[in-house]
């Protein structure tokens, strides 16, 4: 076998144009594949870096009326973790962002909150300090904080001394206790970590009495030895009977359940239909190059046919002829898997921000060892797929070109059947990527040309928080918010200035979603057992229409008047008003928020603005004035100039305004509207990439197919042409016999597609997977 692999470095040396070719076009199969494995392991397969991962399970609660997952009370999360058999451990965490105080300075810091047996469930050590004990939950225990290892490294210079430093926060010291290792952060990425007893919401003693109040959310480990089937069965018995103690809490008609999933599946379920699209289209490509390169190894032995007859004569055996045949493609498959992965790298921080989009595990996507082991798999299955074919080819009659004209004598044995049916497989399968790709590129135009309802243009935004522990009445709130529109709105190069608790395409609104908010109508009483229904609520200041340039249709805007002395209005948007009120003018009815004790009367009716993305059809919407409601923490400026070179202006002002108002995510919204697309934009992009690159390859392939057939029938030509044939009927013929290869792969690749691209239809918006235009 060494015989073997030296001759075939040898001989592949003394061809360095096709062992060059046929390098790169594998390089760039096995490339592309180590890369996207490399997503593929690090999010979804490689285990989680937390103790005994494979026994996490996320609880999620559900009703059939409400959002997928239901928040959990304090009570519920009690309920679980003392009446469940087969859970070891409840955890219990939220996310809130609270402002750090330091040195009179303000920064708004987005905080865990975490039962106290939160690090020890994951089997997190510190690496400063200690995480939190039980005594840290106490009522009255000292404050204390755990940083992430990213904000330890971003805002504190990864200060050694940072434990035992003191900050202020929620009117209280807080000391930091310890400082975590850079893993991957569950279920968010958070800047610090707060005990529930330091959180003011989750220890006020009403809130907690509430079995109503959800905030949290929650995951256990599971007993050793126990299965996820007899978890699921007990957590249900669980509910069930929490369901039977209250009713008035879980009434028939709310339809509540409990759930579970593993936690490694829970954090990779956004990205995981996305990331197997991408790994298919890859693998797709590295088997168009395989086909590729198997044509060329093809085309040079059939070239060397009278040699290998005669080596076959001399007692060379077919074993002897098919090693040296797989040699060479071992030795071009490992070259080009070396080749491919001083490309990949090349790619991994593009997709690594890219799958940010989806999981916290973004971090853990690495050129590791199982990527190597993999793209080593891949080498040697490159080089039997492109390698065995051409052997048995070449072999299968090799005694009997003895009796024939050399190379040519090979090729009437099978090989053009052979290097037709690899030309055709490359056309089908590149015809199946562009169809892919195409389905993928119409869906994006699609979206694109979604109209979100307002004007993107020339608006800034930034996020406001005060520090509420110096503010704490409704009418200083008030006070600040005046100061804040009237100085910022007259600033040169501002047109407008506007508050909002939030706005269009904002980050924290695509993750989350529409908020849940129940409400009644006038007139309209509900019968025995029916809920109320849901809508989202936005509050905003009297110039937010103006500023975002949201068309008021009906009724009237927002004034400066519609304060807490006037009565409460609201304004809705155009789905509620054809979704409650279809056949009448809602302008003038009232709705209320607390069944009936206060009521607020429609003043007017908006234009519909996709506010949680483009992709997302819009829901009904309640608009209420700000100076209605206390505060909003989102402010949007229009602007005369570029918004985002006014960022720095604005910010200096805002601190002049007051110094503990932190100020953050200063963007314009365009920048948000991009990043809002960027999943499917990247999507896109990468399948058009894998498209592309197979195209080039398969034509690659058939032009060396046409041009080997030319060479080999050059006599046969000639004679044609002396008997009459004209030069034109020559070309034809050899472009027909090459038409005909690209039409049989381009109707296999049809009927491939069909069945394939079904598996984009999650990924489509508004396109059909078999969208007759693409």
């Amino acid at each position: 076998m060494f015989r073997d692999i030296r001759y075939a470095f040898r001989v592949l040396a003394k061809n360095p144009a096709f062992s060059l070719i046929a390098i790169l076009t594998l390089a760039l199969g096995i490339g592309a594949n180590a890369a996207i494995f490399s997503v593929v392991y690090g999010v979804l397969l490689r285990p989680l870096p937390y103790k005994d991962g494979d026994r996490l399970v996320i609880l999620h609660q559900k009703s059939s009326r409400g959002p997928a997952n239901v928040p959990f009370s304090v009570h519920e999360i009690t309920d679980y973790r003392e009446m469940s058999h087969t859970l070891e451990s409840v955890v219990e965490h939220h996310s809130m962002n609270f402002l750090l105080l330091a040195n009179d300075s303000a920064e708004r810091v987005n905080t865990a909150v975490v039962s106290a047996n939160f690090f020890d469930v994951l089997g997190i050590k510190p690496i400063l300090g200690r995480t939190f004990v039980a005594s840290d939950e106490d009522h009255g225990a000292d404050a204390v904080l755990v940083l992430s290892y990213e904000y330890w490294r971003s805002r504190h210079g990864s200060d050694p001394n940072i434990v035992g430093k003191i900050f202020q926060m929620n009117n209280r010291p807080h000391t930091v206790i310890g400082v975590l290792p850079p893993i991957p952060q569950y279920p968010v990425e958070n800047d610090v970590y707060m005990p529930t007893s330091q959180c003011p919401t989750r220890s006020s003693p009403q809130f907690i009495a509430n079995r109503k109040a959800r905030l949290m959310t929650a995951f256990a480990r599971v007993r050793p030895g126990v299965s996820m089937e007899q978890v699921q069965a007990d957590l249900s018995t669980v509910a069930g009977q929490m369901v039977k103690a209250n009713p008035d809490a879980y009434p028939a008609s709310y339809g509540y359940a409990m759930n579970i999933a593993a936690l490694r599946e829970d954090l990779a379920k956004r990205g995981r239909t996305t990331f197997l699209v991408l790994l298919g289209a890859a693998g797709l490509v590295l088997l168009i190059a395989c086909a590729n390169v198997a044509n060329l190894l093809l085309a040079r032995f059939l070239k060397l046919g009278r040699e290998l007859a005669v080596r076959a004569a001399l007692g060379a055996g077919k074993g002897r002829l098919v090693r040296q045949v797989l040699a060479e493609s071992m030795l071009l498959a490992i070259s080009g898997a070396g080749v491919g992965l001083l490309i990949a790298p090349s790619a991994l921080s593009l997709l690594s921000k890219f799958a940010q989009k989806f999981t916290t595990r973004a971090g853990e996507i690495r050129m590791d060892t199982p990527v190597l082991l993999f793209t080593l798999g891949i080498a040697l299955l490159t080089g039997l797929l492109f390698g065995l074919a051409p052997a048995f080819s070449i072999t299968k009659n090799a005694g009997e070109a003895l009796k024939h004209s050399g190379s040519r004598s090979m090729t009437s044995l099978g090989g053009n059947r052979l290097r037709g049916a690899l030309v055709v497989a490359q056309v089908a399968v590149s015809f199946m990527l562009l169809i892919g790709a195409g389905l993928m590129i119409r869906s994006f135009e699609r979206l694109m040309q979604v109209n979100p309802g307002f004007a993107a243009d020339h608006l800034l935004t930034m996020r406001l928080s005060p520090n509420f522990t110096k503010i704490t009445q409704a009418s200083q709130l008030t006070t600040l918010a005046k100061s804040v529109l009237q100085r910022v709105g007259s600033m040169g190069g501002v047109q407008s200035a506007a508050l909002a608790s939030n706005f269009p395409f904002s980050p924290t609104g695509i993750v989350s979603g529409p908020g849940s908010v129940n409400f009644v109508i006038e007139g309209r009483p509900l019968s025995a057992g029916e809920l109320a229904p849901l809508v989202d609520t936005t509050v905003v200041s009297s110039d937010y229409f103006q500023t975002v340039r949201q068309p008021i249709v009906a009724g009237r805007s927002f004034t400066d008047h519609d304060d807490t002395s006037a009565p409460p209005v609201v304004v809705i948007n155009q789905t509620m008003k054809n979704h409650r009120w279809p056949t009448e003018d809602p302008v003038g009815r009232r709705i209320s928020f607390d069944q009936g004790q206060h009521w607020a009367r429609i003043v007017g009716i908006a234009a519909d603005v996709r506010e949680y993305g483009l992709e997302h059809a819009v829901k009904d919407e309640v608009y209420i004035p700000l100076f209605q409601n206390g505060f909003a923490a989102q402010m949007v400026i229009r602007t005369q100039v570029d918004p985002e070179s006014m960022g720095t202006a604005v910010r200096a002002l805002l601190h002049d305004i007051d110094s503990q108002l932190a100020v953050d995510r200063i963007k314009s919204i365009e920048h948000w509207e991009r990043e809002a697309v960027a999943s499917p934009r990247v999507t896109t992009m990468l399948l058009g990439l894998f498209a592309g690159l197979a195209l080039l390859i398969s034509a690659a392939g058939i032009a060396a197919v046409i041009a080997l057939t030319v060479a080999q029938r050059t006599n046969e030509l000639g004679i044609r042409l002396a008997l009459g044939a004209s030069r034109e009927s020559i070309v034809a013929m050899v472009l027909r016999q090459g038409l005909v290869m690209v039409a049989v792969g381009i109707v296999v690749g049809i009927a491939g597609a069909i069945g394939l691209t079904r598996l984009l239809q999650s990924l489509l918006f508004e396109t059909s997977p078999t969208d007759p235009f693409t």
